[in-house]
């Protein structure tokens, strides 16, 4: 029987990759990667392939999700198989089916972690981990249909005094990647319905882009200011804070250049 390694990429380039999983990567018999559930900005193949001194077959999403992994699947019944995500190996549902799916046919599966954008998230705004709610994503509109699901999200946490993590869009095999901008104004269109004064334009939100990227970029604004912001290259995050503990409020003025007059909301 054989092997499947879950390997956490990371979030800017292959030098993202632990030296353990580089070690692990050559000598598994087959690779496999996916680079459709979060976009990593340096990554390059040829590189990545030299690195790990092996080829690696890079799978779409209907590869894993209308097909549902068979051919990783079937490799791993037999080598050792390695398969490539980006940020942790375990943040995608799609990931966690399939090493359910591995378990269940017998086959052995392990995972060695990457950084993820949560973990990177807390780091470089300064908010507290144990702070955050449940985490939404804000999605594309296909055809005209959207869904109030993020609002929703929002709103729950911050009735709870919670922070608010929201993933944006990504359509990589399209390459369409939603914006800070993009995705403010989405939530906005969606006040405009619900009108729970929600999200305003004098709500405090943090932006985040190219976590990971020496180039990385963090702003704290009122939702009016950040609208206009230049966030430059995607993948962008964003955070709706809830209440803020003073070391909290101090570090967004620090960090991510907030107002300073978010000192007054503690």
């Amino acid at each position: 029987m054989g092997e499947l390694v879950f390997v956490g990429l990371g979030l800017y380039d292959e030098k993202d990759l632990p030296l353990r999983a580089v070690e692990e990567v050559k000598t598994a018999d087959r690779v496999f990667a996916e680079l459709y559930t979060n976009l990593m900005p340096a990554l390059e193949m040829p590189r990545l392939e030299k690195l790990l001194g092996r080829h690696v077959t890079v799978m779409s999403r209907k590869n894993l999700e209308e097909e549902r992994g068979q051919q990783i699947l079937q490799e791993a019944k037999k080598v050792k198989v390695a398969f490539l995500v980006p940020g942790d190996a375990m943040i995608a549902t799609t990931h966690v089916d399939l090493q359910i799916r591995a378990s269940k046919m017998g086959i052995r599966t392990r995972i060695l972690h990457g950084a993820s954008i949560i973990s990177a998230v807390v780091g470089l705004t300064g908010l507290q981990n144990y702070k955050f709610g449940r985490s939404v994503t804000v999605p594309f509109a296909e055809d005209g249909v959207k869904t109030d699901t993020p609002y929703e999200v929002i709103m729950e946490n911050k009735k709870r005094g919670e922070h608010t993590l929201c993933f944006l869009d990504i359509k990589a095999e399209e390459r369409r990647y939603m914006t800070v901008k993009d995705g403010l104004t989405t939530l906005l269109a969606i006040e405009r319905e619900k009108r729970k004064n929600i999200i305003t334009d004098k709500t405090l939100v943090i932006g985040v882009a190219r976590a990971g990227a020496p180039d990385c970029c963090v702003k704290a604004d009122y939702v009016k200011n950040l609208l206009n912001y230049n966030f430059r290259n995607p993948p962008h995050t964003l955070v709706f804070p809830g209440e803020l503990h003073f070391m909290e409020a101090e570090a967004l003025v620090v960090l991510a250049d907030a107002p300073r007059k978010i000192l007054e909301m503690v």
